[in-house]
């Protein structure tokens, strides 16, 4: 769950607290080949970067100013990598083919901090905590992203799933580990943990169990393929879909509301949906609604606004600004143009990552970036870089 309570001074920008939940002209440093093979960049002197951004490319990574959007580093990194924000203001988690790797966005350096392990997968960021889940072991990794500043890897809670699937987990304010359950081949549910991970409770009716998001007042969910699971206050509750085959794989909440926004797929048998409706999901009443935007969106699609507005951005090339009461769309913000998700989740597509007030979105068909002011819907700034980017991440504090 992205849930960072910053200020940032981009110009033409209103300022304001933000609330942001499944990891970019010329100017990037090129690494020596003994870096290369590290993935790491040179060993000249970091320089600070002002609120970094983090993108992915073929063959490596892409730092960024957060304000003017300018290319400060380039670092080489083979192997198909993934970013997600680390919870400080410096840091963001790189998973890579040997596990999840700490950069130093800030210092524009990759640090010698590692959780190895095959398949990394889920970052969650919660109640002061990140969750590491790393899908070829079941292992979770659960620590402070404030002591990341200390130049080793901040020892922390584990927990290892009794079989390894490809899952997720997040630590509630209490303790409590919600994780779930499955194997390689069936994901069924979860369980809860208390801090000395001892079982509280569990749920196995949530077939195909896929992503999770945390809503106002810690209202946790997870998707399933016929709905989604909530936990609160020590119980769990089923909201089921209106169709026998309704997944919700993927979820952005926010602490400004009590709903979540969700994903919405129908065909059990396609190869790749694409879906044109998306779902709200009310924590409190336990209702679902659906909403059809009229236009598809990938997985990487999908944040909260500033005052937990939903976003949606659609392959009509526009951010959809949806009321997440009423599920009114409000606004539609045209950024790139038209496009259609690839059949290969890997291969790289339009991505937003929303930071405070703005909207951040990649053009790969163009190697372009644009920062979008969410307020006016205006265009802050744009770059065009090197190489066509794929995930798009930066440093977000606070949960």
């Amino acid at each position: 769950m992205n849930k960072s309570i910053r200020t940032r001074a981009l110009p033409g920008t209103a300022l304001a607290l933000a609330v942001s939940t499944v990891l970019t002209a010329c100017g990037g440093d090129e690494a020596s080949s003994d870096a290369k093979a590290e993935g790491t960049a040179n060993a000249t002197p970091a320089v600070v970067v002002k609120d970094p951004l983090v993108a992915t490319f073929d063959g490596g990574l892409y730092i960024l100013d957060g304000e003017n959007l300018k290319l400060t580093k380039t670092i080489e990194m083979s192997g198909f990598n993934r970013v997600n924000p680390a919870g400080d203001e410096n840091h963001v988690i790189v998973s890579t083919d040997t596990g999840f790797r700490v950069l130093d966005a800030t210092g524009q350096a990759l640090t010698g901090m590692e959780y190895k392990g095959s398949k990394p997968g889920h970052v969650v960021r919660h109640a002061g905590k990140t969750v590491l889940f790393t899908d070829g072991t079941g292992e979770v990794n659960v620590f402070d992203p404030a002591d990341l500043s200390g130049g080793k890897k901040p020892e922390g809670r584990t927990y290892t799933s009794a079989q390894a699937h490809h899952g997720v987990a997040i630590e509630l304010a209490n303790g409590e580990l919600l994780s779930t359950l499955g194997t390689e081949e069936k994901r069924t549910g979860v369980l809860v943990l208390d801090e000395n991970n001892k079982e509280i409770t569990r749920n196995v009716k949530c077939p195909g169990v896929h992503g999770e998001a945390a809503a106002q007042d810690e209202a946790i969910a997870v998707g399933c393929e016929d709905g989604i699971l909530i936990y609160k206050d020590g119980k769990f509750t089923k909201v089921d879909a209106p169709d026998s085959y309704g997944r919700i794989g993927n979820q952005a909440g926010s602490d400004a509301s009590p709903v979540l926004l969700g994903d919405y797929k129908t065909d059990r048998e396609a190869e790749l949906e694409r879906p044109t409706r998306i779902s709200l999901i009310d924590t409190e009443k336990k209702k679902l609604r659906l909403v059809d935007l009229g236009t598809s969106y990938s997985f990487r699609s999908l944040a909260r606004g500033p005052e937990g507005e939903a976003l949606v951005l659609g392959t009509d090339g526009a951010i959809h600004v949806i009321d997440q009461t009423s599920g009114e769309v409000e606004k539609k913000i045209s950024v790139v143009g038209k496009w259609q998700e690839p059949l290969d989740w890997q291969q790289a597509r339009p991505t937003l990552f929303v930071r405070d007030d703005t909207a951040y979105v990649s053009d790969p068909s163009k190697k372009a970036l644009h920062a979008i002011d969410l307020a006016t819907g205006k265009k802050i700034t744009s770059v065009t870089l090197p190489e066509s980017t794929n995930e798009l991440s930066g440093i977000v504090a606070g949960h």
